[in-house]
């Protein structure tokens, strides 16, 4: 603040002393020159804040979108999206033909997949990030094609943030009595919708943020975060990533609080928190957060390859429930009022970890 105290005060003595100048002229061409160079010296010293938020892509964050899209990943036809099954490709098809319509363009050169090879060493997913599979395949393990989706909006300069959902779940269970698909409403199709709305609305600003934004869908986050896993082992560009942004659960209520969402940031970020008090007071969201700093947040999620390379994250989630992992998790149990506004709320941080300079 002093020093832009000190530029501002330094500017105006330039104006000063320009306008002075400026009075005595009496040729037209003089003086428009000299109006060009006081828009050059108000630009070229006072510092331009992070771009302010924009109302269009925000406003673009919607119910009936993130119905849309839970409904049609939890259906049936999906047969519970299970990594590197026909319902894992289908639901990848769908991701993609979404963000294509949109205009969020792919982050690889090859296109929208990324994809991985995976084999089960005994109970144990590893894909081929972790060591050579030859040897695996060779003597019998089961072996998976996985893909992560991966689309991009462009920077205007250096460094990335990274918005992330897993896409896959549980498939099918034919040894189960009565209904056998996991259809994974809110495990995590509800995470899906967020991401891709956030995607959408980012799109829809019609502004380029400062830093890359890339949309991540997670393969094979049910067999141990394999995708997640794989693209922080195969990214070369990972010490420009300053934030991730992770959704898993975040469609379901608790009784007793339900409005409530756990977010869970790192501890080092204290200003995490503070954006997100901020925004429940002047956007008036309608949402109970439960603030949950934190230096360890290794655990069960697509958060814990990031935090174990140092970068900064930031995970919304909506707690377990009865139909965590079980075959009755389905639509019709979210509650789209309360993932819109999560998804607006992460729209908003979005925003921030996107254009601020530091953090």
């Amino acid at each position: 603040m002093a020093d832009m105290c000190r530029k501002s005060i330094k500017f105006i003595e330039k104006l000063r002393s320009f306008y002075a100048t400026f009075r005595i002229m009496r040729n037209r061409t003089y003086q428009v020159c000299a109006l060009f160079v006081c828009a050059f010296l108000l630009f070229g010293t006072v510092d331009v804040s992070a771009q302010k938020i924009s109302k269009r892509g925000y406003a673009s964050i919607n119910e009936a979108k993130a119905q849309e899209i839970v409904a049609t990943l939890a259906d049936d036809s999906f047969e519970g999206r299970e990594a590197g099954t026909r319902g894992g490709d289908m639901a990848a098809e769908y991701i993609v033909s979404l963000l294509d319509k949109w205009g969020v363009e792919p982050l690889l050169p090859q296109g929208y997949c990324q994809e991985f090879q995976a084999a089960k060493n005994q109970n144990n997913w590893i894909t081929e990030s972790d060591m050579p599979l030859d040897n695996l395949i060779a003597s019998g393990c089961e072996r998976r094609v996985m893909k992560n989706i991966l689309a991009c909006i462009p920077g205007k300069g250096n460094g990335y943030v990274v918005v992330g959902a897993h896409y896959d779940h549980l498939g099918i269970d034919t040894t189960l009595v009565g209904d056998q698909c996991y259809n994974g409403a809110d495990d995590n199709a509800s995470g899906v919708a967020a991401a891709l709305q956030l995607a959408r609305a980012m799109k829809k600003s019609r502004k380029q943020p400062e830093r890359t934004i890339i949309f991540a869908f997670w393969d094979g986050e049910e067999q141990g975060m394999l995708g997640s896993r794989f693209f922080v082992k195969r990214t070369s560009f990972l010490s420009d990533i300053s934030a991730y942004m992770n959704f898993d659960m975040v469609g379901r209520n608790s009784e007793e609080n339900p409005w409530n969402v756990s977010y869970i940031y790192t501890a080092d970020n204290p200003v995490f928190g503070e954006w997100l008090q901020a925004d429940m007071q002047e956007y008036k969201l309608n949402l109970m957060p439960l603030f949950k700093a934190s230096k360890n947040l290794i655990g069960s999620s697509d958060v814990s390859p990031f935090v174990r390379k140092g970068v900064p994250v930031v995970w919304y989630h909506t707690e377990g429930h009865p139909d965590y992992h079980r075959p009755s998790d389905t639509a019709d149990k979210v509650n789209y009022t309360k993932l819109m506004e999560i998804t607006r709320a992460a729209y908003l941080c979005l925003w921030r970890l996107a254009n601020e300079a530091s953090y």
